[in-house]
């Protein structure tokens, strides 16, 4: 089967291409490159600005749409170019798709969909209270593969991911916290209360949920969370990367007063994932093991820039 990647270039787009062409797909990838630039020789690439050029997709394929732009705090600052990389983007892949008789899109979702979640562990029937624009886009984003789903011949499947980490990640808390680090060993600047407590899902775990997904979600559309079965504190995580680099720095707390990050920040997410394992998946590494792998992978692989 033929399977199409859009964001294909970047973190989670490009270990989903590697894992595709090791499980025999045929992989075509469209991305504009723009932030990531990973090639695997043996999958197709298509360099296309999906909100504004125009493009086609091969019949019958498979389709996974992950490109976006995945910085949660950008999206408060540039909202128009953030409505173009995450909607605009999505409705052309879905006319695409479309056009194409498509078997079946996958979207990536995110957990910021949910907001500052009154239930926790937050299920799938959740309200959608996004408190960021790029929670506001992803929420648009499932609303447009809903209606394409239920309207056209091809199926549809919303995944709420929690925090994706691994290997050539690029941005994130460990990516930010490694950097500074680096850059100045006696000091760290840490924005919110570090009390903030999330999900974390090591990209190998993401991987075996797509393959599920690809296997048995059967209905016309469906949403699933994606994530943990339990989280781990800002705090925690910067003594994994403190103890894992020998340092041990003075903290600088940027706190707004309300133990946020920045704006748009959620401080709690633990999602409730009984729905996909009743499907046979569930995650290998817990939140903390995930994070230890990650900051060994990062600093193992230099990938820090």
């Amino acid at each position: 089967m033929l399977v199409v990647v859009t964001g294909g270039a970047g973190y989670i787009g490009g270990h989903l291409v590697d894992y595709l062409l090791e499980k025999g797909y045929e992989v075509e990838v469209y991305d504009n490159f723009s932030s990531g630039n990973y090639k695997n020789e043996k999958a197709k690439y298509h360099i296309v600005d999906l909100s504004k050029d125009k493009f086609d997709f091969p019949k019958g394929s498979m389709v996974f749409h992950l490109a976006a732009n995945p910085d949660v705090r950008s999206s408060m600052l540039d909202i128009k170019g953030h409505y173009e990389n995450d909607v605009t983007a999505t409705l052309n892949v879905l006319e695409a798709a479309r056009k194409s008789d498509a078997e079946h899109v996958i979207f990536s979702s995110s957990s910021t969909v949910y907001g500052e979640a009154e239930m926790i562990p937050t299920p799938e029937s959740a309200p959608l209270r996004p408190i960021s624009y790029y929670g506001l886009f992803k929420m648009f984003g499932e609303s447009l593969v809903e209606f394409y789903s239920r309207n056209y011949s091809t199926k549809g499947t919303s995944l709420r991911l929690a925090n994706v980490i691994g290997g050539r990640t690029s941005h994130g808390i460990i990516v930010d916290m490694i950097n500074k680090l680096k850059n100045k060993k006696d000091e760290l600047e840490i924005l919110g209360n570090s009390k903030q407590k999330k999900s974390y899902l090591y990209i190998d775990d993401l991987l075996h949920a797509f393959d599920l997904i690809i296997e048995k979600q059967k209905e016309k559309y469906s949403v699933f969370n994606v994530g943990n079965e339990d989280w781990i504190t800002v705090d925690e995580i910067i003594k994994i990367i403190e103890d894992k680099l020998g340092l041990h720095p003075k903290h600088i707390y940027v706190d707004k007063g309300d133990g946020r990050g920045w704006s748009g920040d959620v401080r709690l997410m633990l999602l409730d994932i009984r729905k996909i394992k009743s499907l046979g998946w569930k995650p290998m590494l817990s939140s903390k093991e995930t994070v230890n792998q990650a900051v060994e992978d990062i600093i193992t692989n230099k990938n820090v820039t």
